[in-house]
């Protein structure tokens, strides 16, 4: 059975189509990588899943069921905006976690804050944006969910902060549950994709496994999203026919 699946999921807005008939499945286990523009359709994807708008015509199932407060517990969400009270200490962000959460792992969050050298009296107005994104990838990576959705996690922080936010999502998601991240940074986040898929005007263009995309077409997936829409300038480099390589 698979994780999350969109069956003929239509979003319109008014008279504005934002995502057009999409069937999608999710499995369980992998890292997705949900790619994109932006503007295409990835944030209201991701809305869908976390029940907190309702599609036009089809339906969004978890596990098989219809989104409900049930797949709320199983499936943990950062948002693409800081949600944290700034005036909150980290302790307290650890507290309102602890409360609102009964999958939350305190010990785990603590665990990894210590590794950040994060005093817990800090409040979070003091932090840098970067330390900001950290402890919020932390409350998230800390709950012991079956999915966890994360919305482009790596928005405006430097390659450092990347590399660390890259590292703590591929080791510490509960072993058969997934995570699903969304971004338009593309080369970043390329190396811990298990499977990705393609969207742009609020179609699926492509899903498929990342390594089988490497070897088709011998290029990384930035490329080959690069050339499917055409984004680069006219130096771009032409994808090789798999046929002409001998491994």
């Amino acid at each position: 059975m698979q994780l999350l699946e969109y069956k003929n999921v239509t979003k319109k807005y008014g008279d504005k189509t934002v995502l057009h008939d999409i069937n999608l499945k999710i499995p369980a286990g992998k890292i997705v990588g949900l790619l994109g523009k932006n503007g295409t359709g990835k944030s209201t994807l991701i809305k869908l899943a976390n029940d907190l708008i309702t599609p036009t015509s089809g339906s969004v199932l978890f596990e098989g069921q219809t989104i409900s407060v049930k797949s709320k517990h199983d499936i943990a969400y950062l948002p693409e905006r800081t949600y944290l009270d700034k005036t909150m200490t980290i302790d307290q962000a650890l507290n309102y976690f602890t409360e609102f959460y009964d999958n939350f792992d305190r010990d785990k969050a603590e665990r990894l804050l210590a590794d950040l050298d994060l005093a817990l009296d800090m409040h979070i107005a003091q932090m840098s944006k970067g330390m900001q994104e950290k402890l919020q990838l932390i409350l998230v990576m800390s709950r012991h969910a079956k999915l966890y959705i994360l919305d482009e996690p790596l928005g405006g922080v430097d390659p450092a902060t990347r590399d660390y936010i890259l590292d703590t999502i591929l080791n510490n998601f509960d072993t058969g549950a997934s995570v699903l991240i969304s971004t338009h940074l593309i080369a970043d986040i390329e190396r811990i994709l298990d499977e990705v898929i393609f969207i742009n005007h609020g179609e699926i263009i492509l899903q498929n496994n990342a390594d089988h995309l490497r070897t088709k077409y011998h290029s990384s997936i930035d490329e080959i999203f690069r050339n499917k829409f055409k984004t680069t300038s006219h130096t771009r480099t032409p994808i090789r026919p798999a046929h002409h390589h001998n491994h």
